[in-house]
């Protein structure tokens, strides 16, 4: 994460089901990493997807920007980095890197979100907000 501090990180090891034929992570199984990532972020901040939209609020991804860099194998232990950022009135973003155990970058990705209300009211919902505003 080169410019600023993570807000977040979270360190897991790869399953072998996790790979394809070539030994190696499945691309699609990187955002799984990153989307988990970010759940447990907000549930250290007290926060979840899942209250949000009981309460008729979803965050929602609208863009996934991913380079990937090395690749994963089973076993191996990985940390996955992120920072929230606001991206506009409407939208946030989530900067998310993956590096191996031994400092090996392995993923470099920028997710752009926003979130649809129920109700017809456009925004976030105010502790979604306040974070945001803390950017």
């Amino acid at each position: 994460m080169p410019d600023h501090a993570p807000d977040f990180e979270l360190t897991a090891d790869v399953r072998d089901y996790e790979c394809d034929l070539q030994g190696v992570v499945n691309n699609a199984v990187y955002q799984n990493y990153l989307e988990h990532a970010r759940h447990k972020y907000l549930q250290s901040l007290g926060l979840s997807f899942a209250a949000f939209h009981r309460q008729g609020h979803d965050l929602v991804l609208t863009r996934a920007e991913i380079d990937y860099k090395a690749p994963l194998q089973s076993g191996d232990r990985y940390t996955v980095k992120l920072r929230i950022e606001k991206e506009s009135r409407l939208r946030f973003r989530f900067v998310q890197d993956i590096y191996k155990e031994d400092g090996t970058h392995v993923l470099h990705g920028r997710l752009i979100g926003t979130c649809i209300n129920r109700d017809g009211h456009r925004g976030f919902p105010p502790e979604i907000e306040a974070l945001l505003d803390q950017r």
